[in-house]
């Protein structure tokens, strides 16, 4: 399982590299919020994986938190990104 585990963080690593290139990159504002919302889903299954891996269920109401608070702002994100848009 130790394997499994180095391999799923690896992959983890790669995609919020990948992330991050978009967040910078981003040509429009909705492009850098879709990338903080995906930031944020990397950050919460990094944080399952370490719970896996410790085998410590102590953390799994903060996972729930921060992906909700993740939803939260992005399509909070969103509305105000449209609703300037509109004024433009």
């Amino acid at each position: 399982m130790t394997v499994v585990f180095v391999v799923v963080l690896a992959l983890l690593c790669a995609a919020g590299a990948l992330t991050l290139v978009r967040l910078l990159r981003g040509p429009d504002t909705l492009d850098r919020i879709a990338a903080l919302d995906v930031f944020v889903i990397l950050i919460v299954a990094a944080a399952a994986v370490y719970v896996a891996i410790h085998r410590d269920g102590s953390n799994i109401p903060l996972l729930a938190a921060v992906a909700l608070l993740g939803f939260v702002g992005s399509a909070t994100g969103t509305r105000l990104a449209e609703r300037r848009k509109g004024h433009r």
